[in-house]
């Protein structure tokens, strides 16, 4: 059963990626993608998309499914296939291109400019960034960079932890001692990732990534002791910078009406950032040792994940057992000798 991690869990909705300008791509990653602009160009353009390519089939005159929010790669085939048609025909077949919103052309291998190219973008205000680097690496060094500033991005209230190696995201209404929790694990030789405040990206279809604020990271608020410096009272290999979140563990208090899940067999599970993820509800009451139930719940998805799962295993000896007993007293009812 699948539920959305509810208000406690979770301040919003995903919110939208931060746009990131051509002026932005070049102050940050000139560099280290050996950049350098040719012409005149709007470097406040908008980048529109993670994604990069090549306008091969605009600039042969296909631009019914053109994508162009895209950064556009020109390399040496696109650049041959510019040289070798007529000034003219040149002229028109960028012309029909560079009307287009594109964020900036990108010239790969330091090629030398076709006739006619700075003409046609500095009319329409396109930049042109020409680098020194092959077309694939250049692919390969522009795409994670895209990647994490476009990713989907939330806010989560809880405290992240790195539990045997396992993410552990505990979350539940304030007060309820999800930070005592974390301290106790760090104390057991576990590791604080975030406390509080937990921001999640996602990578790829269903990796989500958590780490903490830049200022609070790996100070801990203690309810009637204040902020504590976890890396200055434990040492430096009680923290870690971020950590895959695996399973979220939510904290509630104990309802002798509300059901409890007492075999596993029917897990329950929520979503962040349209990422499915185990939940596993720990209802609190006197004398319940968190922290031990906490190391369980990372070691029995280390079990599932290498492909054992106790609570089916159990369900399947009770079945054959059951099995086994009936087929014996069908036996002795039919042995009339």
């Amino acid at each position: 059963m699948t539920r959305p991690l509810g208000p406690e869990g979770s301040s919003a909705e995903p919110r939208s990626p931060n746009a990131m300008s051509v002026r932005d791509l070049l102050e940050r990653m000139r560099e280290v993608l050996l950049l350098e602009q040719h012409g005149e160009g709007d470097l406040d353009r908008e980048i529109g998309s993670q994604d990069v390519s090549s306008p091969g089939l605009a600039l042969a005159g296909y631009v019914e499914r053109f994508a162009s929010e895209r950064i556009q790669v020109l390399g040496e085939t696109e650049i041959s296939y510019l040289n070798s048609l007529k000034l003219s025909d040149r002229k028109q077949r960028l012309e029909v291109l560079v009307r287009f919103p594109i964020p900036c052309l990108v010239v790969t291998k330091a090629q030398q400019l076709p006739d006619g190219l700075l003409e046609m973008t500095s009319k329409h205000g396109v930049p042109v960034l020409v680098s020194r680097l092959r077309t694939n690496e250049f692919y390969r060094r522009i795409k994670p960079v895209l990647e994490e500033q476009y990713a989907p991005t939330t806010s989560l209230h809880g405290s992240l932890a790195d539990v045997y190696g396992v993410g552990l995201l505990f979350i539940g209404a304030s007060g309820i001692g999800k930070s005592e929790c974390v301290l106790d694990l760090v104390e057991r030789g576990h590791r604080l990732v975030a406390d509080d405040l937990v921001f999640v990206t996602r990578r790829g279809n269903d990796i989500l990534i958590g780490r903490g604020h830049e200022l609070q990271r790996h100070y801990m608020e203690i309810r009637g002791i204040g902020l504590v410096d976890i890396p200055a009272i434990f040492g430096i290999r009680s923290v870690r910078q971020q950590k895959r979140i695996e399973v979220v563990v939510q904290l509630e208090e104990w309802q002798h009406d509300r059901p409890i899940e007492r075999t596993g067999l029917d897990g329950e599970s929520t979503t962040i950032l349209n990422v499915e993820l185990p939940l596993a509800r720990v209802a609190l009451n006197p004398g319940k040792n968190i922290t031990v139930i906490a190391e369980v719940i990372a070691m029995h998805h280390l079990l599932r994940y290498s492909g054992q799962h106790p609570a089916e295993r159990f369900n399947e000896r009770l079945m054959k057992h059951m099995r086994d007993a009936s087929e014996l007293k069908r036996y002795l009812r039919e042995d009339d000798e």
